[in-house]
């Protein structure tokens, strides 16, 4: 009786200690993984920080194209040296009410829902902290970054530079990005020269650059141009621009 409970015990005392060092070992990686999500936290904070006055050198979307393609057509401007007819239309093609929410816009999200569609959906400022913090392509971790990132970004960035980046990061063509490079290349002029009628048809190809064509423009592209021309004096005269404008 007296060795079977010695062995009792000694099993007890095993057993508490696998226990014990189990409940460490996870405790350690707890710890650990804790330490990865605020380091990735800070690095996120550091570069929202840094972007808000240093341009972004590049992004994940330029680089990947860069390895497709072998080169990139960019040229960074300032928002002063865009047409302000060209920052109009981006807004009124792809986020009418950008100068009026916080980064997501809840009415275009309802109703995007309510078509079973997510066209439209995405701010501009959405987009920016996709192209420039994230990667292209749907998934729930890409797309909970980037809910998580947005308000920060509009927190820290003032609209005109939120607008700025969004301006120059843009994918305006295949292996080209930004105004600057798109209005030189399709229209030979530079981003604070273009007309109405070119802004126009510019933001009309950002939607899908590499299936729509500003040179040589389908009807429905045409059309949406002509829409575009429309809402970019419809958003400055209701001011609705105010906030990305001098």
């Amino acid at each position: 009786m007296a060795k079977k409970a010695a062995r009792n015990s000694r099993g007890k005392k095993n057993k508490a200690s696998r226990s014990k060092k189990s409940t460490g070992l996870i405790a350690r990686i707890r710890r650990w993984v804790l330490r990865v999500v605020l380091g990735i936290v800070a690095v996120f904070l550091a570069l929202i920080l840094i972007y808000a006055v240093v341009n972004p050198p590049i992004t994940h979307t330029i680089w990947s194209e860069w390895r497709r393609l072998g080169k990139v057509e960019r040229d960074w401007v300032s928002i002063e040296e865009i047409s302000p007819v060209m920052a109009r239309s981006a807004v009124a093609a792809e986020d009418a009410n950008f100068c009026l929410h916080w980064g997501f816009d809840v009415e275009a999200i309802r109703d995007a829902l309510e078509d079973g569609s997510s066209r439209g959906a995405s701010t501009i400022t959405q987009q920016v902290v996709k192209n420039v913090f994230l990667w292209q392509g749907r998934s729930w971790v890409r797309k909970a970054l980037e809910t998580s990132i947005t308000p920060i970004v509009e927190i820290v960035w003032s609209k005109q530079r939120i607008l700025e980046v969004y301006l120059n990061v843009a994918e305006t063509g295949q292996g080209v990005f930004g105004v600057e490079a798109a209005a030189q290349k399709y229209y030979g002029v530079s981003a604070a020269k273009m007309s109405p009628v070119q802004a126009a048809r510019l933001a009309a190809i950002l939607p899908s650059p590499r299936k729509r064509s500003v040179t040589d423009p389908s009807a429905r592209t045409r059309r949406r141009a002509a829409s575009i021309l429309d809402g970019a004096a419809t958003i400055r005269a209701d001011g609705r621009a105010a906030c990305f404008e001098d």
